[in-house]
């Protein structure tokens, strides 16, 4: 097998309104509009060319578990999100990229990552 990338996440979220909020509203996320039916709250979000879908249900234990979204400029991201009050890490060098993490409203922990940060 040879897998041809990353096609999506899934985390359970327990508001899918609250979630929806974040993650278009503050992390610039958008909607996708081919949900399927299924037999429970969610939402299909687009997040540059992968997908994330929010599940409603319960949040799973911190353990160390979460995605990452990249961005190109770690330091910008970091200070528009503090303005709009919310707690990020402070960047921090792994190998060439920098990284910073925060929660979501439901707990999971979602990193942001710039790549290829120093040259």
């Amino acid at each position: 097998m040879q897998p041809t990338g990353l096609h999506h996440v899934s985390i359970n979220v327990t508001d899918v309104h609250a979630a929806l909020d974040f993650y278009v509203g503050t992390l610039g996320l958008t909607v996708r509009p081919d949900r399927p039916d299924l037999a429970f709250d969610g939402a299909w979000l687009d997040a540059g060319g992968q997908q994330v879908h929010l599940i409603e249900g319960t949040t799973p234990p911190a353990a160390g578990q979460h995605f990452a979204l990249a961005v190109d400029d770690l330091a910008a991201a970091v200070a528009e999100l503090r303005q709009r009050g919310l707690l990020v890490t402070e960047p921090r060098l792994v190998g060439r990229g920098l990284q910073s993490f925060l929660s979501d409203p439901s707990g999971n922990q979602v990193e942001l990552q710039q790549p290829d940060a120093v040259p």
